[in-house]
């Protein structure tokens, strides 16, 4: 399909681009005519190795000689604006174009699974597969995402006139778009990012989902009717429980967002309730049609006694109405009442779980804060005492106590937030349902106390009587060490009484979130997924021994090195010493929309995730060599232990900290108001400190430079390292039989594929920053090398040529917003009494070269 992708999207976009030409905007024709040549000035003047601000000020005293500083400055802004809304235009010319480029029913989509059941035997197996098997997709406010409601509104109707060749509605909004604001003015809120996600949930989830369930029981031969696995696809959702390092979420804002989605999702089915009184109009069917919409108005705008308590409620009286539908009417449109239970089955009243998280550091302060309230009580218990015990003694301590928590008795603003987050659990399950809010994920979680202190939290404060409480409480593991020790922090929990008798109560399940951002920038790419691969081996090993059954959560980002690249082939290569049972995993930012942001993409990628957990165990279409045995551990585990300690040069290499600080956009994130997240963790006075970057802007300031560190630093020394001892062959043999290590490299490559050096080379003439460029460059260098030669690739992303063409396409639309971001950059470090303008035009360009920058990098996952 690559000759496809050519004429139906790259060609496309060139038609329609023209359009932007005759746009009746103010001054749109100069900047839409120069902008081609300061791309052609950019590419040239980089190769020839000139810096930004010599490529800018070329190009100004060639075109613009007589422009005074200020024209100049508002042409680069005008530059800008056009090529955000080129890159909206290339995103939605490659939407509509998807079904032409994706072979949607081939390999990964429900079509082939189901042609692929060809027995009996292979369908029971399936269908016992599917009795505990389950996707969670979970969507996070994460701020790597740019586009409004209104923009993602105007790119949906686009898509579909770009479909039609509708060059006339496509001019219309084109218009519309470039009369559209791209940036927030003020930072949202939390609330205001749950909103923004709910766009999705709507337009997207509630149509993608259904449909995809619909086709796998027609293709399997079943009934919808009679379809027994409610539990296939389940949504999760951040914003609004998230507190993690996000001082503005409160448990008012918890419960807020619960009500949100729960109100969303009550509106869709109160419009398809409409849509069904229009069909069923039969006697003894109507009246049953009638009800429900009049129930349902009442359950979203009160009175609400007068409506439905929960989903169940209206699944029986439509059970009831189908009774009806089929005895006597014949079944007539039958099909559409079946799919709107399907649709209540799957999303019941609360449509998406609404996770809370906090960090472990956070609830030992509240603990502090309870147990000296508590010494005051009992003076002969002591806190000072506390802190020396043993961790086995302190986690007794915890479990024993029954004390009444309330926020008045507390000072602290966290500590009052974590007992109100907590409670607020138990709100949302009386409103939306258990399954509306039944997750605390710990971050930073370093031992089996992490886990029990929130535990105790939860069995004094939502514990019924019994002290039994409604809740998975999951840790999150990320670092390298943190992952090393999963294992004995886990067989911790599993042999203490109160924690397994929890857990029987929870059907045996526990969940264990692994994290890939921290991960990547604790440890490096490669040692970060190697660690999280064998951290999973060693939790289902030791899960399995004490008869558990263990779901992995996965913190995935947008590019791969937060985890992102090709997901269905990360899914698939998983061996058998992986639990598969579930599949779960974090989506956030541009990889929303541009996975999940049409229901055409939304079903391609929801599919191939789905199939990609059976693989393993239904079909093992791969020979059970293609599998890692002990050799390709071994030999994988000297690359990762050789590219961490590269990445560690590079890590605690003087300059790392303060290259960051200084010359990377790293600090313009907390001026983008694209999310509502502080970009790091501690006070803003400390200075910064590694530990409290967070993954995001640590990773995307590095994208934003055309560098991607995080996603190969450190490959190429590895493998160079072992060609060194004779081992490449090894390497070799290992791509081509394993899919886990091929994954691995063709993830990496397209960081590699983004990068691009000569944009920042300039640093090399400050003497401070040349021995730091030029150890990053070295080692892009030979992981270039050495992956290609691993590979047997000629050329990057030579095995996915789609890709490859639209990496390429996006990265020469967005080369001069890198130059304009580099110039600002670079005369940013000038002594600010020389600037042409005042040092504030800068940091606004900067700014806003960051949106279209890390929008064009959509196909990062």
């Amino acid at each position: 399909m690559n000759n496809s992708f050519q004429d139906a999207v790259v060609t496309k976009y060139n038609i329609f681009n023209s359009l932007f030409l005759s746009l009746p905007y103010r001054g749109v024709f100069q900047t839409g005519s120069l902008l081609p040549i300061l791309t052609q000035q950019s590419e040239v003047g980089f190769q020839e190795g000139k810096s930004p601000k010599q490529i800018i000020e070329h190009f100004f005293e060639e075109l613009l000689d007589t422009a005074t500083p200020k024209e100049r400055l508002d042409l680069l802004f005008a530059f800008i604006q056009y090529i955000e809304r080129q890159v909206v235009l290339f995103d939605s010319v490659e939407d509509a174009a998807f079904d032409q480029t994706h072979d949607l029913t081939g390999k990964g989509s429900v079509v082939y699974l189901a042609e692929r059941v060809d027995n009996e035997a292979t369908k029971k197996k399936l269908l016992a597969k599917l009795q505990d098997y389950s996707v969670r997709i979970v969507l996070t406010a994460h701020p790597t995402q740019f586009y409004s409601g209104k923009v993602l509104g105007i790119m949906n109707d686009l898509e579909d006139a770009i479909k039609k060749n509708d060059f006339t509605e496509v001019n219309q909004l084109l218009l519309q778009l470039g009369k559209t604001a791209f940036i927030n003015h003020e930072k949202p809120t939390p609330f205001d990012e749950a909103v923004s996600l709910c766009w999705f949930l709507e337009n997207v989830y509630y149509d993608a989902i259904p449909t995809i369930i619909t086709k796998l029981i027609k293709g399997l031969g079943m009934s919808v009717h009679d379809w027994p696995y409610n539990n296939l696809y389940r949504l999760g959702f951040w914003p609004g429980g998230d507190r993690d390092g996000n001082p503005f979420v409160n448990a008012e804002t918890t419960l807020k967002v619960a009500a949100r989605l729960r109100e969303t999702l009550q509106r869709a089915y109160y419009r398809d309730i409409r849509n069904l009184k229009r069909r069923l109009t039969f006697k003894g069917v109507d009246e049953a049609i009638a009800l429900a919409e009049r129930k349902m108005n009442s359950t979203i705008f009160g009175p609400v006694e007068e409506g439905y308590a929960n989903a169940q409620e209206l699944i029986d009286e439509l059970l009831a109405a189908r009774e009806v539908l089929t005895t006597k009417h014949q079944g007539l449109f039958v099909e559409l009442l079946d799919n709107f239970i399907l649709k209540l089955n799957t999303f019941g009243f609360f449509f998406a779980s609404l996770d809370v998280r906090q960090d472990s550091r956070k609830h030992g302060k509240a603990w502090e804060d309870i147990l000296k309230r508590l010494e005051k009580k009992i003076p002969l218990m002591k806190y000072s005492d506390y802190e020396n015990w043993d961790e086995a003694k302190k986690i007794d301590l915890l479990l024993t106590l029954d004390i009444p928590l309330r926020d008045e008795d507390y000072e602290d603003e966290t500590t009052k937030d974590i007992l109100g987050s907590i409670r607020s659990i138990q709100s949302i399950q009386a409103t939306n349902g258990e399954k509306g809010a039944h997750r605390y994920i710990i971050s930073n979680s370093t031992s089996a106390l992490n886990v029990i202190q929130v535990v105790a939290l939860a069995k004094n404060l939502i514990g019924n009587e019994r002290k039994e409480i409604a809740l998975d409480v999951v840790p999150l593991f990320e670092t390298v060490d943190d992952l090393a020790n999963a294992e004995q922090i886990m067989r911790t929990l599993y042999e203490n009484d109160y924690y397994r008798a929890h857990l029987t109560r929870r059907e045996n399940h526990q969940t264990i979130m692994v994290g890939f951002s921290d991960g990547t920038k604790d440890g490096g790419y490669l040692r970060a997924n190697w660690s999280i691969y064998t951290a999973k081996e060693a939790l289902t090993r030791i899960s399995r021994e004490y008869g558990i059954k263990v779901t992995f959560f996965d913190g995935r980002g947008g590019p791969p090195a937060r985890g992102g690249g090709n997901s269905h082939n990360f899914y698939s290569s998983l061996g058998q010493d992986i639990e598969d049972k579930e599949i779960q995993l974090t989506v956030q930012g541009q990889t929303i929309s541009s996975n999940y942001g049409t229901v055409t993409t939304a079903m391609y990628n929801l599919e191939r995730l789905f199939t990609a957990g059976l693989e393993n165990s239904i079909f093992r279409d791969r020979p059970k060599d293609t599998d890692l045995n002990e050799a390709d551990k071994e030999l994988i585990e000297e690359m990762a232990a050789a590219a961490y300690e590269s990445y560690l040069g590079l890590k605690n290499h003087p300059k790392f900290v303060q290259y960051l600080e200084k010359k990377t956009p790293l600090r313009f994130y907390g001026l983008s108001n694209i999310g509502s997240r502080p970009t790091k963790r501690g006070s803003g006075d400390e200075g910064l400190k590694f530990e409290d970057l967070r993954a995001i802007p640590f990773v995307g300031s590095w994208a934003q430079m055309k560098q991607n560190v995080p996603g190969f630093y450190g490959f190429g020394s590895a493998i160079s390292q072992l060609e060194k001892e004779g081992k490449m062959e090894a390497i070799k043999k290992l791509y081509t039989k394993s899919l886990f290590f091929r994954t691995l490299i063709e993830n990496s490559m397209q960081s590699l594929s983004k990068a691009f050096f000569e944009a920042t080379k300039y640093l090399r003439e400050e003497e401070e920053y040349q021995e730091f460029w030029d150890k990053m460059y070295d080692e892009f260098q030979l992981t270039l090398k050495t992956l290609l030669e691993v590979s047997g690739q000629v050329e990057l992303l030579d095995s996915n040529n789609i890709t490859k063409i639209s990496i390429k396409t996006r990265e020469r639309i967005v080369l001069p917003l890198i130059t304009i971001q580099q110039y600002a950059l670079q005369m940013l470090a000038e002594d600010p009494k020389s600037l042409p303008v005042e040092v504030e035009v800068y940091n606004q360009l900067i700014v806003r070269a960051m949106f279209g920058i890390i929008n064009a990098a959509r196909n990062s996952a």
